[in-house]
Parts: C-alpha cells; structure tokens; sequence
C-alpha cells in the first residue's frame, strides 16, 4: 500500500494542476468525460486512480499527450501546444520577429 502512494499523490496534484489551468471544475470534467460526476474529485483526493483508458481520456480533455502529464518539470504543457500551433502558422519574418521579442523578454532580470 505504501509503495501506491508514491505514485498516487504526483499524480492528483498534476490532474489538479492541469485541470486547474484549464479552467474547469472536477464535476464539469468528470462529466465531459463520460465519468460520474465525482470521478475526478475521487483522483485529485487520493481515494481512486484512472484505469489507463480512462487516462487516455483525461489526457485528451487537458489537450496533453500521456508524456506531457508526467513530465512535472513542464509546468504549461497544454499552453506550450497552443503557442507551439499558434507559431507555426506564421511566416518566417514574423516567427523570428517573435523569437527576438521573446528572447529579450527571457533576458529581463525576474
């Protein structure tokens, strides 16, 4: 039981923390995804953890692929998607336009 825990608990907090980001409550989630309506509230608590269909469809709800869920170092990845289609549709002289904005932005003590 212990050795569950360890597993368990990253993950409720990233469910939370990308469902979070997107900006829709458990029950509305739980719902969108065929699931009653305490199925996501049952993960983020600890008290259930998603067969792997189930991931799958959490997964697509959060517009992230299975990686981009467990890859904690990558705190936005739904928004990193977003800005990554949204720059491909530009022409070269506007994406290099934005790549120096950005990277004097980055330069910018924090």
């Amino acid at each position: 039981m212990m050795q569950e825990n360890i597993f368990i608990e990253p993950f409720a907090e990233r469910l939370t923390e990308l469902r979070e980001q997107k900006g829709v409550s458990a029950r509305e989630m739980s719902l969108a995804i065929g699931q009653a309506h305490t199925f996501i509230h049952g993960i983020e608590q600890k008290r259930n953890f998603p067969q792997m269909l189930n991931f799958f469809y959490i997964c697509e709800y959060l517009g992230v692929t299975p990686k981009e869920f467990f890859d904690y170092g990558q705190r936005t990845p739904a928004v990193d998607n977003d800005l990554y289609a949204e720059i491909q549709k530009l022409d070269a002289k506007s994406k290099e336009y934005y790549m120096n904005m950005i990277r004097e932005t980055n330069k910018r003590p924090k």
